[in-house]
């Protein structure tokens, strides 16, 4: 059943009280307690409502809401995967929960034994020396590991002036490159959607600091020539950064830290199951190796005879990037996820992402063009330029319409590289049944298109909303009632 919940302003009624309180025995005197000029001078516009007129709203409203604990989120890259409870159920206790970062060390040693010990698995897990935890999220984590590699650099006396990015690289990238005070140069992937090595070759130089890349990238697909790519970059002296957005896809059978790369980021809320984007915050630890650990962001978290200590003692660190040390409960939740998981069933995650991944890809093939003829890890990208040049129909309309079979749509148009791309990952925790439910309702889609094409360009029709004029609202921007 659809339900059109309509504002809650529209369903007030004058008169309609949510709650009353007894009159006062002392009344308020607001002359000489509140300045006049703060004070209203008309009572305010507020909606007049039962209390149960409120819960039956706010709750219906939830229910309208499309969040990964009623169906799964297929966005490529953003790796929105099942959060168990557990992690939640231990960030809420009581002696987590009402700590202060102000405290004295002494008072919170089994907080920073936490850090301690999540720092070093992450290290493990990656093959880095140093972690830190400070970055509230993986662009985050971006901007502080090229900040790391500028200390690096100008520590030996030239900062140098590029950063190498690939064209299927997350938007993120050059984005954290330029706010490091460096200029971005587009490295163009090969047809295979990988780096190209001759062309690497070609363009790094002494003036180039590092080359940021993903592995596997944003295609999904794996940098096999990274251990030449890694020498290539390393014999100009720069240094090899990798985001760490797609780390689900190797663990427990590569360390980053093992096949060339200098430093990268984690993403919490996507490789160990923390909240992601509006359920976070989030998280995007750096990890280095030892020649790059002086210039960590203060203060690092140490330990000496089995006691815990902050280390702000570092002459060469880039400061702080956050007020204190990072999102703590994040941090509990991500803990707690790779305690349970174990070193030993890493591996099950990254085995489970690329099963999912190409399962789901085999079953679309025949009907949608896969971007890239190179078997792709934990993600892939299918384009419907085909499907628009034949019908008119966008991969906008696709992912509009497949709100109506009840799935929340996967990442379209990025990378920038495929035209009209849908980049589809399905993650570990999806079971077979929902991965052939997905592929079935893009099939029904697909039939849809041929016979019916105005039917997807409509899209979506059994939403609350219908299709918003998105041009329109940029333009015409409402945030206040």
């Amino acid at each position: 059943m659809l339900i059109k919940e309509p504002l809650i302003k529209e369903r007030s009624k004058s008169g309609k009280i949510g709650y009353t309180l007894p009159e006062s025995e002392h009344p308020i005197k607001t002359k000489n307690f509140i300045s006049e000029k703060f004070l209203r001078k008309d009572e305010p516009n507020l909606p007049e409502l039962s209390e149960i007129d409120v819960v039956r709203h706010f709750t219906r409203l939830s229910n309208l809401n499309y969040h990964v604990d009623i169906g799964m989120y297929p966005l490529g890259s953003c790796t929105m995967k099942y959060n168990p409870k557990i992690n939640e159920e231990m960030a809420n206790l009581s002696g987590f929960q009402n700590i202060h970062p102000l405290q004295p060390v002494e008072t919170v040693q089994g907080a920073l034994a936490i850090m301690f010990e999540l720092a070093d698995y992450l290290a493990k897990i990656s093959g880095m020396d140093a972690v830190t935890l400070q970055p509230a999220a993986g662009a985050q984590g971006e901007f502080t590991g090229i900040k790391i590699i500028r200390a690096y650099h100008i520590n030996k006396g030239n900062p140098r002036k590029f950063i190498l990015v690939p064209d299927s690289a997350h938007g993120t990238n050059p984005a954290s490159t330029t706010l490091s005070g460096y200029t971005a140069k587009t490295l163009k992937s090969n047809a295979l959607g990988m780096i190209d090595p001759s062309v690497l070759a070609g363009q790094m130089n002494e003036d180039v600091a590092g080359l940021m890349t993903t592995n596997p990238n944003t295609l999904g697909i794996f940098e096999s020539e990274i251990k030449k790519i890694s020498e290539i970059v390393h014999s100009k002296g720069g240094l090899l950064y990798m985001d760490g957005a797609n780390l689900n896809a190797l663990l427990g059978y590569i360390r980053p830290g093992d096949i060339g790369f200098d430093v990268m980021h984690f993403n919490l809320h996507k490789t160990f199951s923390t909240p992601h984007g509006g359920g976070g915050p989030g998280s995007g630890p750096v990890g280095v190796k030892n020649r790059l650990s002086d210039f960590l962001p203060i203060p690092v978290v140490t330990k000496e005879n089995g006691y815990y200590k902050l280390d702000s003692d570092r002459p060469l660190s880039i400061g702080k990037v956050n007020s204190f040390f990072g999102n703590f409960l994040v941090f509990i939740k991500a803990y707690t996820y790779i305690r349970m998981i174990g070193k030993d069933h890493l591996k099950e995650i990254s085995e489970n992402a690329v099963i999912n991944s190409n399962y789901l890809k085999h079953l679309l093939e025949e009907d949608f063009t896969v971007a890239y003829k190179t078997r792709p890890m934990h993600e892939f990208v299918l384009s419907a330029n085909d499907i628009k040049k034949e019908y008119g129909v966008k991969t906008l309309d696709i992912a509009k319409r497949l709100l109506d079979y009840g799935f929340h749509a996967p990442t379209i148009y990025f990378p920038l590289i495929v035209h009209e791309a849908l980049m589809i990952e399905p993650t570990e925790t999806e079971s077979v049944d929902t991965l052939e439910e997905f592929a079935n309702a893009l099939k029904k889609i697909k039939k849809e298109i041929e016979k019916e094409p105005e039917v997807v360009q409509q899209a979506p029709h059994n939403t609350p909303v219908r299709r918003l004029n998105d041009v329109y609202a940029v333009k015409n921007l409402k945030v206040r009632w």
